[in-house]
């Protein structure tokens, strides 16, 4: 009886023996850790192929949607516009955006030098207690996916929610080519021979 055991519990141990030979060996931490020269650069060239579809994107865009105000009855939304001009990144996370920002009773331009963080593909504008000309001090997480915007703010005393849509208005068309050639001065398209 004794032995029949043995020899159950020998036959099981090597069936586990072999089932664990099948399983690759796990990764080690510090082997996972360790980035390739290739990874390295695919991930440079991703963050380039983003950051300049960022700026394509936000450039010329006007950000149309609402603002809420925390604790407000009814949720209390508001109507907001920021009208986007030049979009460029600067270096690291830091991002220069000329905007119009109207809401409430402000309406000012204003260059702004935003820091905007990723996360995985998704860029979020991230400021902590700065200092806006004109409106006071925010802190706001802002997020950008597909043509939407969405995020959280909190100003002095009060904060909320905002949300919206980005819309790129229609850039003026050129005037049309005939056989690959740019219009002839004083042809159809030149409006300075009326």
């Amino acid at each position: 009886m004794i032995a029949q055991k043995i020899v159950r519990t020998a036959a099981a141990l090597v069936v586990v023996a072999i089932a664990l030979s099948l399983v690759p060996p796990p990764i080690r931490a510090q082997e996972a850790a360790t980035p390739t020269a290739t990874s390295i650069e695919k991930d440079a060239a991703e963050l380039t192929a983003r950051i300049a579809e960022l700026e394509k994107s936000l450039t010329g865009a006007v950000l149309v949607g609402h603002f809420t105000v925390t604790g407000r009855p009814g949720g209390d939304r508001h109507e907001e516009r920021y009208e986007l001009g030049d979009v460029k990144h600067l270096q690291g996370d830091m991002w220069l955006i000329s905007a119009r920002i109207k809401y409430g009773d402000h309406d000012l331009t204003i260059p702004l030098t935003l820091p905007i963080r990723w996360a995985g593909d998704t860029p979020m504008i991230c400021v902590d207690e700065m200092a806006f000309p004109g409106m006071g001090t925010y802190t706001a997480r802002v997020m950008f996916y597909r043509d939407h915007y969405a995020g959280f703010w909190t100003g002095k005393d009060h904060g909320g929610h905002l949300f919206g849509t980005l819309e790129h208005p229609k850039q003026e068309a050129e005037p049309a080519a005939v056989g690959g050639q740019p219009p002839a001065a004083g042809g159809p398209a030149d409006e300075t021979s009326k």
